[in-house]
């Protein structure tokens, strides 16, 4: 199926009566939105390189671009492919001696990596056609304001 190119639109936490849960939210530029429940740290870990935040230590994410440098491995897109029951299934796709090599991922893991890169990262149509369902963004809380509460 067709890949379609999507930034991060922001890190953002859904709050109701019966549950918290941050959410990434990737968008095509078109106005659709692929929303991701992810676990705190990894939106923290997201959030911080979206906002280009550098922290007095690294987080798992910038050791192991560090890694990855050291051994001349380059991150060349993330692909978020596949859903079931929920969960988004992802793939890193990295580059080394002229070569793709492609690694199973969280998206959560596959974004924060992917921003710290400068790496595209690409949602697959169908996905994105699903997760278009309404709802807006505005009734989520910005990570950022959520954690200064």
């Amino acid at each position: 199926m067709k890949q379609v190119r999507c930034e991060v639109r922001g890190v953002f936490v859904a709050v109701n009566e019966t549950a918290t849960a941050p959410v990434v939210v990737l968008t095509d530029g078109a106005g659709r939105r692929l929303p991701i429940f992810i676990g705190l740290w990894e939106a923290v870990s997201i959030n911080s390189a979206y906002n280009k935040e550098v922290p007095p230590r690294p987080f798992t994410h910038d050791l192991f671009l560090a890694l990855m440098e050291r051994f001349s491995i380059t991150v060349h897109h993330l692909r978020i492919d596949s859903e079931e029951e929920g969960v988004y299934y992802a793939q890193l796709v990295l580059e080394a001696d002229g070569r793709n090599e492609r690694l199973d991922c969280r998206p959560s893991d596959g974004i924060a990596v992917a921003l710290r890169a400068g790496a595209p990262i690409f949602v697959d149509e169908g996905l994105l056609a699903a997760a278009d369902r309404g709802g807006s963004i505005s009734e989520m809380v910005d990570l950022s304001t959520f954690l200064q509460k």
